[in-house]
């Protein structure tokens, strides 16, 4: 993908090596004492490129991470940050772990003892290396790993912008754990914003009425699935799961099949809708919009020419393979790519990572400002009103909602569906300009290697 890129640009070989490969990978072997013997486990931390410092990218705990996985996640992180213009280098972390296995505390000897390793090799560190939740992860394990640079760096005034993705009480930031889930959103709407765009994959008008398949109901899949449900009038008519799926044409209420799952543990026997014994045939079921939301490679050359949907966007990372990416692109399928489709989850990651370094939540010294100024207009609109003898006056939810001023969950919105928008906007320039660039996932390529490729040459590479 990127080499499909590069071809179509002005780029020195040199250079183009470069920015292709991962500067350096640090492999871990450490033990932890459980159950009363000792328990090796094998984690990596991967930093693709660092044309701009810190490194951003997740770390995962799942017994499939590898090496390999690890380095491609990290240079896909690197596109990623470039595409939306959050000034960080690509980083990927990974521990073969599987976090079913072990209780609470178990998991947390084991978090504290990988944190420790990448930290004493500022692997994990404010200014150089900023971890994030990913799959297997989640705002616990950041917690953890937080508290554990706060213990080894006690001088360090910044020690809490060390990682992303932290609960509120650690100093994390509202709207974190909606942030990739709601930038699927945001995108979709961006894209339903142009109807050029739209009509590339046969539709006409807006998202609303769109039929949509979601892979995957974890953070991201459940996030978007509700968002787009809720706010932007789709029907959700499947939902694919690890042990089966859920089909209803008249849509599924997402919330309710949350609820289900967190009971049962599984889909099977949910009553709103027809179970499926297999999930993954649910990729290949006539709808408008197809969402993977899980994991990597779930369109491949086995299933791709099944595949119906006119537009998929990746809410994953790396849901399609190189070869089922070709077949579709031939196709003439639109497929919104995940360097730009899940980069809500950095976006907002940077948001809080400046809110660390600011020490100090957004909105917190503007917003009764705000709220003043507006106050003194609605006053002079009830004072016209009265003037005017009661025939003309204000709308019954204009004051609540005008005089409202913007908190931290409303500035975070606003700024990540700005990014979104942006980079929307200059992703699909070269798609929509240039003949020999015929799908979106070159055209981002394309601008974000430009950006890193601007960089370098800055610094004199």
């Amino acid at each position: 993908m990127y080499n499909r890129a590069a071809d179509l640009m002005e780029i020195s070989p040199g250079l183009r090596k470069k920015i292709q490969v991962c500067n350096s990978t640090y492999t871990v072997r450490f033990g932890v004492r459980l159950r009363g013997e000792i328990q090796t486990f094998v984690g990596y931390r991967s930093v693709h490129s660092e044309h701009m410092e810190p490194v951003k990218g997740g770390i995962r705990f799942d017994m499939s991470v590898s090496q390999d996985e690890v380095e491609a996640l990290a240079a896909l992180m690197t596109f990623k940050c470039a595409l939306v213009e959050a000034p960080f280098g690509g980083s990927k972390g990974g521990l073969c772990v599987d976090p079913r296995e072990y209780d609470e505390h178990e998991m947390e000897l084991i978090t504290r003892r990988f944190a420790y390793e990448l930290i004493k090799r500022d692997l994990i560190n404010p200014s150089q290396n900023v971890p994030a939740p990913d799959m297997g992860t989640s705002e616990r394990e950041m917690a953890w790993m937080a508290d554990q640079y706060a213990r080894m760096a006690t001088t360090d005034i910044n020690a809490r912008a060390c990682v992303t993705g932290k609960p509120l009480n650690a100093g994390g930031i509202h709207g974190r754990v909606e942030a990739t889930g709601r930038g699927v959103q945001y995108a979709l709407r961006e894209y339903f914003r142009h109807p050029e765009d739209v009509r590339r994959a046969g539709f006409e008008g807006k998202l609303d009425g769109k039929r949509v398949v979601v892979q995957g109901l974890g953070n991201v899949g459940y996030h978007a699935a509700k968002f787009l449900a809720q706010e932007d009038g789709v029907r959700i008519v499947g939902i694919a799961e690890r042990d089966g799926g859920l089909w209803n044409e008249a849509g599924i209420a997402v919330d309710h099949v949350r609820e289900y799952m967190n009971e049962t543990g599984g889909l099977k026997g949910f009553p709103e809708a027809e179970y499926i014994t297999d999930g993954a045939s649910l990729l290949e079921a006539e709808c408008d919009i197809l969402i993977p939301a899980a994991l990597e490679g779930v369109v491949h050359l086995g299933n791709v020419d099944r595949i119906k949907a006119p537009l998929i966007i990746e809410a994953a990372n790396g849901p399609i393979t190189a070869g089922a990416d070709e077949r579709l692109r031939m196709r003439g399928t639109v497929v919104i790519p995940d360097l730009y489709a899940n980069a809500g989850g950095v976006t907002v990651s940077y948001f809080e990572w400046v809110k660390n370094l600011s020490h100090i939540r957004f909105g917190r010294m503007q917003r009764r400002l705000d709220e003043g100024r507006q106050e003194l207009i609605v006053n002079e609109l009830d004072r016209l009103s009265s003037a005017l003898g009661g025939t003309w006056s204000l709308s019954d939810d204009f004051k609540q909602r005008y005089l409202h001023g913007a908190d931290e969950l409303e500035l975070v919105r606003s700024g990540l569906d700005d990014t979104m928008r942006v980079a929307y906007q200059s992703m699909r320039e070269p798609w929509i300009e240039r003949e020999d660039v015929t799908d979106l996932r070159t055209s981002a390529y394309m601008v974000a290697i430009d950006r890193v490729a601007q960089s370098y040459r800055a610094k004199g590479l």
